[in-house]
């Protein structure tokens, strides 16, 4: 495994796009939707870093199912229970890869009717990137490899490292 972010780079990072969140939403109301299990260091750290009121919903997407490449559908597992009608809402997500999952989603809360979507995701990577959609916030941009740490897995292992690495699968 190689240090691709040290925590410290990352924290300082999170602290920025806080603010750029907080500037972009004052005056607006705002609900933060976090995909689970990979977005929640992120989210967490995110949301204490933006000091407009926010309203927190989460979700449970699938598609990797234990691998290293998306196998296909998208599930919803678990949706946003409340009524989010009329939100603005922004989705936060550890990584965008090919975007197949995040464009499905995305669509999914336009079907639900909310006044506005928008993305944050703490990598950006634009290697592998098949959907036509792109991060309205992101932390940091990769191109290729394999990524773990402060919330990204492989195979559910990896998740509680302070540092994000890339890592040979």
């Amino acid at each position: 495994m190689k240090v691709l972010f040290r925590a410290d780079e990352i924290a300082e990072r999170v602290k920025t796009l806080g603010s750029e969140i907080s500037s972009y939403y004052r005056g607006r109301d705002l609900t933060v939707v976090g995909i689970l299990k990979g977005s929640f260091m992120f989210l967490s750290d995110l949301v204490r870093r933006i000091d407009v009121p926010v309203q927190l919903e989460f979700v449970r997407l699938s598609s990797y199912r234990n691998a290293s490449e998306p196998q296909g559908t998208v599930k919803i597992s678990m949706d946003i229970e409340d009524d989010i009608r009329g939100r603005n809402v922004l989705i936060v997500d550890d990584i965008l890869d090919t975007g197949q999952s995040m464009l499905a989603f995305k669509r999914h809360l336009e079907e639900m009717g909310v006044h506005s979507v928008m993305v944050c995701t703490l990598l950006d990577k634009t290697y592998r990137r098949a959907a036509p959609i792109q991060p309205d916030f992101y932390g940091f941009r990769i191109e290729d490899g394999f990524v773990v740490g402060y919330g990204l897995d492989y195979a559910e292992q990896y998740r509680t490292l302070p540092d994000i690495y890339v890592i040979d699968t």
